[in-house]
């Protein structure tokens, strides 16, 4: 038997799960750091903006950033229909976070 103390430990509910689950996959680390340099963004430039995304997938990753609190949707009563997505206090609180990730980066580019 180990008396190792990783046997009593989980991954799930440590704070880096939690963030993690909110930021997973393809496009919402993208979404986020477009919104931190260029919010308010309309959903056609964020379309632009991350390249080869289907407004299926886009709108999917928004919404669920916008079910988590990180982001804001705006619409403006107008024909055509115009939308703008922005981060929430809770978002930016998270850019501190990301914006390390950024800074790693661009230290140990080559």
């Amino acid at each position: 038997m180990s008396d190792s103390k990783i046997d009593d430990a989980k991954f799930e509910g440590t704070g880096y799960s939690y963030t993690m689950s909110l930021i997973q996959g393809k496009h919402k680390m993208v979404i986020l750091y477009c919104l931190m340099e260029f919010q308010p963004v309309r959903f056609s430039e964020m379309r632009r903006y991350l390249g080869k995304v289907t407004d299926k997938t886009l709108s999917a990753n928004l919404k669920e950033l916008e079910a988590d609190g990180l982001i804001a949707r705006r619409e403006y009563p107008q024909v055509p229909p115009k939308v703008e997505y922005s981060l929430t206090p809770l978002g930016d609180s998270l850019m501190k976070v990301l914006d390390q990730l950024c800074t790693w980066g661009e230290e140990h580019m080559k």
